[in-house]
């Protein structure tokens, strides 16, 4: 019997309440195929704080390192809030974890379900089928890593604030190559996007880009926009692009205004893969839903576990190399809404279900 051996850390808020319904999914449909799940829970942010006096315990890293994979919730809310910044959740446990395991591409998903076009802000005429892109980020480099990075006071009193956008052609290569494979198994069409009219970092992003394409994948459709642009495209017609990608700040913005544009974060995924291969010689990576703790709603049993389950799809996907029961959990979702079963942020006019009549919704249809 195959074994799949991942961390699981659930977080904070909704995080554990669609963990456990996402590990009932798992379960469904992986032990008919043979394969077994070995999974340790561990603490990973507010809980963490709380358990273990820091967010990202060394006991959390050690059940990562024995791990072929982490499959991640949510982390922070208002207990935590009044934190110093650099203690807080987010900032303590998330970019912690991407530099340790050298997580340093996130692939995140943008779809949205023609059932679910209501959902979008967008006119729903203009996205009558949908929408179907993929955001890549780079995840360890510029801004948020970049040093120095400090606060200063200047000899006249006053105070600043720097913080420095560094990037290195090798990094700006390897995430390259991400999209680049990405946009092979899908269309063939990649769209980089920079500020190039303004920054040195991204006068290098772009000659680095049309060098590496030019020479390693002639055969795709490159194409770049500048990012002011690219927040306007995205919002005029999200479906002129297949497969964006972009620095890291960038990134983070663009990748949450294609979450809203996709109408919950409910259904919104993402995988963050690292320069090393796990024991089973894919990448090891981190999955994780795009949404936050949702702090409101949290015990309630009626949070979206769908961005959950196709987290761990992803999972299946890139980290087991189970790429047929990934597209059945996908497949299983898909029906569920199509059927009409909806959790409160997708309803619509239906009835709304909770999180584990969701689940088993999903568990039936696969």
């Amino acid at each position: 019997m195959k074994t799949l051996k991942f961390a699981v850390l659930p977080g904070d808020g909704i995080g554990p309440e669609v963990m456990d319904a996402t590990l009932a999914v798992l379960e469904a449909a992986t032990k008919p195929e043979g394969i077994a799940l070995d999974f340790t829970h561990a603490d990973v942010g507010g809980i963490a704080i709380d358990n273990h006096g820091t967010a990202l315990p060394e006991s959390t890293l050690e059940v990562c390192r024995n791990a072929d994979a982490i499959l991640f919730g949510s982390v922070g809310g208002p207990k935590w809030e009044n934190l110093p910044p650099k203690e807080q959740p987010e900032r303590a446990a998330l970019l912690p974890i991407r530099k340790a395991f050298n997580l340093f591409a996130n692939i995140r998903p943008g779809l949205l379900f023609k059932e679910l076009v209501d959902a979008s802000p967008l006119r729903p005429d203009s996205i009558p089928e949908g929408i179907d892109i993929v955001c890549i980020r780079e995840l360890t480099g510029g801004i948020y890593f970049g040093q120095p990075k400090q606060t200063v006071t200047l000899e006249d009193g006053d105070v600043q604030a720097v913080d420095t956008m560094v990037y290195k052609v090798s990094e700006i290569e390897r995430i390259a190559e991400v999209a680049a494979v990405t946009a092979k198994a899908r269309s063939g069409r990649v769209c980089s996007v920079d500020k190039a009219n303004v920054l040195e970092t991204s006068v290098l992003w772009r000659k680095t880009v049309v060098e590496y394409f030019k020479k390693n994948h002639p055969d795709l459709e490159l194409s770049h926009l500048y990012v002011d642009n690219a927040a306007q495209q995205l919002v005029r017609d999200p479906n002129q692009f297949d497969v964006i990608f972009t620095e890291n700040m960038f990134g983070d913005i663009l990748s949450d205004e294609m979450a809203i544009i996709c109408g919950s974060l409910g259904m919104m995924s993402s995988a963050s893969l690292g320069t090393d291969n796990n024991s089973q010689g894919l990448p090891y990576g981190l999955y994780e839903p795009a949404g936050g703790t949702a702090p409101d709603i949290a015990g309630k049993g009626i949070a979206n576990p769908c961005a959950q389950v196709l987290s761990a799809a992803m999972m299946l996907r890139y980290s087991f190399g189970l790429d047929a029961i990934a597209d059945r959990l996908s497949a299983a979702i898909r029906k569920a809404v199509e059927d009409g079963v909806r959790t409160g942020d997708i309803a619509f006019g239906k009835s709304p279900v909770g999180t584990t009549v969701m689940a088993d919704a999903i568990i039936e249809r696969l």
